[in-house]
């Protein structure tokens, strides 16, 4: 020990210290997702190449040594999602932290004041709020718009009567800027089946991007609100704006909510 501690190089403890920032970042990222359930599946897939060559079962030996050419294109095409996230993230990380303006904060009273309308008058609707990671593709899919976000056309937007009303909006700081937009939608087998297409929608986008979500039910008028892929149901007014406050306000200084 002593003498191996002696051949230890500078270079080697950033080497490990790196590796361990990198492990650790995927970690975060992948938690919560279907990535775990995959990883777990791969780690039994391992333990039975070892054990098969350990008590030499040839035959099982022989198939998962020739599945291992193709674990590599598997885990790209599994992980994509999750690769895609991680590579947006990095790419678009701002090491200065951003101030949010008075316009942000009227946007965002805005965004809650319309949300608790649209749940007291049983609308369904999806409102995207737009963070760090780009979600320009999604918007082009949508109906441009450059609109200072208000109540008023919140509502009128997903009014039963506005060709508009099935989609999602998305929003930028305090910009409006496409409506009817169509989202990814999860196919997680743990949640509700009482769930409907706009809170899959919800988590799908947030498990692809770091954008939050706000729904409200047509059926129950409930507001539920998503991150991360997670999905918090049956939220009121002042839980809303203090989840919105914490996000785009105090949380930019650590980016909290990651």
């Amino acid at each position: 020990m002593a003498e191996a501690l002696r051949h230890l190089r500078w270079q080697d403890i950033l080497d490990i210290i790196v590796v361990a920032v990198v492990l650790y970042r995927v970690l975060l990222i992948i938690n919560g997702t279907r990535a775990v359930q995959m990883l777990i599946g791969l780690g039994v897939l391992l333990g039975a190449f070892f054990l098969s060559s350990y008590l030499k079962l040839h035959t099982m030996y022989w198939i998962i040594q020739s599945l291992w050419a193709q674990v590599v294109l598997a885990l790209i095409i599994l992980f994509q999602p999750e690769i895609r996230k991680a590579l947006a993230q990095m790419g678009e990380t701002s090491f200065l932290p951003s101030l949010t303006s008075a316009s942000e904060l009227k946007s965002l009273e805005e965004i809650v004041r319309a949300t608790v309308a649209l749940s007291s008058r049983k609308i369904g609707s999806l409102i995207v709020i737009e963070r760090d990671t780009s979600l320009k593709d999604f918007i082009e899919i949508g109906t441009p718009l450059d609109a200072k976000v208000s109540k008023e056309i919140l509502l009128s937007i997903f009014h039963p009567s506005s060709p508009m009303h099935d989609g999602a909006v998305i929003i930028r700081i305090d910009r409006i800027v496409a409506a009817g937009c169509f989202l990814p939608i999860t196919f997680r087998t743990d949640i509700s089946r009482s769930l409907g297409t706009r809170h899959r929608a919800a988590i799908g986008i947030t498990e692809e991007t770091d954008a939050v979500a706000i729904t409200t039910s047509e059926e129950t008028g409930m507001i539920s609100f998503a991150i991360n892929g997670e999905l918090e149901t049956h939220m009121d007014m002042g839980h809303l704006r203090d989840i919105l406050t914490e996000i785009f306000t105090e949380g930019k200084k650590g980016k909290g909510r990651r």
